[in-house]
């Protein structure tokens, strides 16, 4: 994706635009649902903790540590710090691209270095909620349907119908869609509603609150069912 928007960009004379450069560091952006790299790293998460029911292994792994806090503490640390290292060289690695066609170095100032920040913060919470949700349904299939029918069929079902004047009193709620709010971290430009005048995102900051809320209670839910459920 870098590659291809870089390469179409290179004679451009707004190439060097916030819209395009986050396209380009953010492997896609706003031209695709959700980045990639963050349904990748979602996976892992789901990986990290669903695996465990799936091939039977959560009960020696509980013989041989049994405080389940530790257990389940380790695996989201493990997968936040993998997530962010991960968006992290896939940002510099997509710049690189990008600079090969441009032949220069893109202005990282405001808003960009906002959305970059953003962009991190995202994939981490992202991969965060397969994790927790993985936890939760303790196994894979249903956690894999969750993180992708969820944010690309569900919250585009309630957007879609906000946009009929009968249904729009959705309009105000579209903000607190855990997905659709926490891809507001990434945005390169402000956020133009087209719809009723009391409907709006929040900021970039506070939309992140939002999903990481959304991910907070997942996990804590999924948490308290690990310490108490049998293996």
């Amino acid at each position: 994706m870098a590659f291809i928007a870089a390469f179409a960009t290179r004679n451009d004379s707004d190439a060097m635009d916030p819209d395009v450069v986050g396209t380009v560091l953010f492997g896609g952006g706003s031209l695709t649902p959700f980045p990639f790299i963050a349904i990748f790293m979602a996976i892992v998460g789901i990986f990290a903790t669903g695996h465990e029911y799936r091939h039977s292994t959560i009960q020696p792994t509980l013989t041989a540590i049994p405080q389940r806090s530790t257990v389940l503490g380790a695996k989201v640390i493990m997968v936040a710090a993998v997530s962010a290292i991960v968006t992290v060289v896939s940002v510099v690695v997509n710049g690189a691209v990008g600079l090969i066609y441009w032949g220069e170095l893109p202005d990282l100032s405001a808003p960009l270095d906002e959305a970059i920040a953003g962009y991190v913060v995202f994939v981490v919470i992202y991969a965060l909620s397969g994790l927790a949700l993985a936890q939760l349904f303790r196994g894979v299939p249903s956690a894999l349907v969750f993180v992708l029918v969820f944010p690309l069929v569900i919250e585009s079902l309630v957007a879609g119908l906000s946009m009929l004047s009968a249904l729009d009193w959705l309009e105000p709620a579209l903000k607190f869609l855990p997905y659709a709010a926490g891809s507001r971290l990434f945005a390169t430009e402000p956020y133009d509603p087209q719809g009723g005048p009391d409907f709006d995102f929040l900021d970039r900051w506070a939309s992140g609150g939002v999903f990481a809320a959304f991910v907070a209670i997942v996990l804590a839910v999924a948490w308290y069912l690990f310490k108490k459920r049998d293996a």
